[in-house]
């Protein structure tokens, strides 16, 4: 029978039960090859939050750094009766099956060209624990054991992990290495040699950490002061809380006293959410809060409050499917809409779009400044993929001389020293950016009424349309004030002749640069363009206009960023090719390079470089 061989460039895929302890058991895996100095993307795939339904917990390794989802399974770890004929089926010819020998396969698993590795897991772990309790944890544990003994992979790191992680309460490691121990020593006595895949000792990870994008945006916070977090919790936005209070035990604690610096409001839905961070950067604390999908539609009346009314707003957006859309929960790229134009009338926010831990930090960071500098709310668009899993970044950064950029700001001496009519809505500059206030800043001077859209320069109460159109077109100028604030986006040129390019953005970065190099490596050039931030700057309007054909890859179903393209870059729509992942997984490198190939465009130019390669180009 063939049997794939590779090292250090394979995937592996566990099937669990949700709530059964997996998750520990696949992220000591995960983390071990990551310490053995291997490029490793782990990505937890739950359905549902309801304990006992199927979840799956994919591991990409790949020396060469390609960190996306590649596509297909060298080797399945399927510990779920539920799912194991799928499981079975999935795996790709040559690779391997690993399942719980405990109980014998069903007759319909047939396949010869699949290499089966029964490890009685269950009779295992009952034969050497008594505890029912640690029974079905450790019977992940020794899956990891056998794995070791499989994969060729270090067991002294797997010991060392859990010896680390038990480092307070040591008794507990011991159950856990023997556990190890069990599987190791039976894959060592009855499958020697059977599998060819292996993990072996690297140097390319460096200095890169392995951080999920939830932790890495609240510690940006964090750094960017924010002091005020108000939230309603859902999956998957809730984590960012846990962490911006997780770090604030660290960072934002008296030394006297012990008292936090912070404020964490748990509001009773997110419309009130929004309201406490709308409310708290009114009166000039750095604030913000967190949701997903559902919440956005929730939180719309009060983000155009803010974005009439020009108040700072930070929200971070961490997309998923989701039970309000007939979906469990799993990633997706499918609010950019719903957050670029939030709310009722003519309203634009400024989004932010990072592809990586890294990113989350920095962007996160920068959010709080632009906020305040364009009095705007500033939406950070993440996703589940993005905000949940673990993922090798460059370690956060932080320059120690930066100062926050509080904006339009009139202090005590400004008010005392202004000879003119201060109006809260007058735009002096030219910048679209009026001065604000703070409460309690001057003791008779720079008071005004907040309201919405009816209001003239003043802050005035008005229902004249002249003003209300004043009004409107000054936002226009602020927002192209944004574009030149907002971050660049990432472009890279393989092709001078700028035959086909492809536009991208967030999780699916990683698997876009990897169908790329594959297109290279068959001597096809595609150029590309990562968006980072709407609105869109000049840079990608000129990427659009110099492309003949250009890819738009996105993991929603309407072709979101497409339409936004259209509308705002007055792009003739045939331009634009939809490339769209909608399975609530994330996004693979297999699904771009074949949606291309398989294209109009790219066909011909296959079929015109086989020709010129066998001297039969007319």
């Amino acid at each position: 029978m063939n049997k794939i061989e590779k090292t250090n460039d394979f995937v592996i895929r566990f099937s669990n039960v949700n709530g059964s302890g997996s998750a520990s058991a696949n992220n000591l895996f995960a983390k071990a090859v990551f310490r053995l100095g291997i490029p490793v993307s782990p990505k937890n795939i739950f359905p549902s939050n309801i304990q006992g339904l199927p979840t799956w917990y994919e591991v990409r390794i790949n020396e060469s750094g390609f960190l996306g989802r590649r596509g297909g399974i060298d080797i399945a770890v399927a510990v779920n009766g539920q799912t194991l004929l799928t499981d079975y089926q999935d795996v790709l010819p040559g690779g391997y099956f690993l399942f719980d020998s405990s109980k014998e396969l069903p007759e319909e698993f047939q396949r010869d060209d699949v290499n089966v590795i029964g490890i009685p897991l269950t009779s295992l772990c009952n034969e050497a624990f008594s505890n029912p309790k640690l029974r079905q944890l450790l019977k992940n544990i020794i899956y990891v054991g056998a794995l070791s003994f499989l994969l060729d992979l270090d067991f002294s790191v797997l010991t060392d992990s859990i010896n680390m992680q038990f480092k307070k309460k040591p008794k507990l490691a011991e159950p856990n290495i023997q556990a190890l121990e069990i599987g190791f020593s039976y894959a060592r006595d009855h499958y020697p040699g059977m599998c060819r895949l292996s993990i072996k000792k690297s140097d390319q990870v460096g200095s890169d950490i392995m951080m999920d994008g939830n932790s890495a945006f609240a510690l940006g916070a964090i750094y960017a002061g924010a002091t005020v977090a108000g939230w309603y919790p859902i999956t998957p936005s809730t984590s960012v809380i846990e962490a911006f209070e997780r770090y604030a035990n660290g960072y934002r604690v008296e030394e006297e006293t012990g008292r936090k610096k912070v404020a964490i409001i748990q509001a009773e839905d997110e419309l009130a959410a929004i309201g406490i961070v709308i409310g708290a950067s009114w009166n000039g604390a750095r604030s913000f809060t967190a949701t997903s999908g559902p919440g956005i539609s929730l939180m719309s009346e009060l983000l155009g409050l803010a974005y009439f009314a020009e108040i700072p707003v930070v929200l971070v957006d961490v997309q998923r499917t989701g039970p309000s859309t007939g979906m469990p929960t799993r990633t997706q790229q499918s609010d950019l809409l719903a957050c670029a134009y939030a709310s009722h009338g003519d309203t634009k926010n400024v989004l932010l779009l990072p592809c990586d831990p890294r990113e989350c930090f920095t962007l996160g960071a920068d959010a709080f400044d632009l906020a305040e500098r364009l009095q705007t709310p500033v939406i950070v668009m993440s996703d589940l993929d993005l905000g949940m899993n673990d993922h090798i970044s460059p370690p956060m950064e932080w320059d120690d001389n930066r100062e926050y950029d509080r904006g339009k700001v009139l202090g005590t001496e400004d008010l005392e020293q202004m000879k003119e009519k201060w109006g809260r809505y007058l735009d002096v500059d030219g910048d679209g950016i009026c001065y604000r206030t703070l409460p309690g800043s001057h003791p008779t001077k720079g008071a005004y009424f907040t309201r919405g859209t009816s209001h003239n320069q003043y802050a005035a109460y008005t229902e004249e349309s002249s003003e209300y159109e004043a009004n409107m077109k000054r936002l226009l100028v602020k927002w192209e004030t944004a574009r030149s604030l907002v971050p660049l986006p990432k472009i890279r040129i393989r092709d001078p002749e700028h035959k086909i390019g492809l536009i991208f953005y967030g999780t699916s970065t990683h698997s876009t640069y990897e169908a790329v190099s594959r297109f290279s490596q068959k001597g096809i050039e595609l150029n590309s363009l990562r968006v980072r931030a709407f609105p869109f700057q000049d840079e990608v309007i000129d990427f659009i206009d110099r492309h003949g054909v250009l890819f738009v890859i996105e993991q929603n179903r309407d072709g979101q960023l497409r339409s936004m393209l259209i509308n705002e870059c007055g792009v003739a729509p045939d331009k634009l090719q939809s490339i769209l992942n909608i399975d609530g997984l994330p996004i693979t490198a297999n699904f771009i390079t074949s949606s291309i190939r398989n294209s109009r465009f790219i066909n011909p130019m296959e079929s015109r470089r086989n020709q010129a390669a066998t001297g039969d180009l007319s």
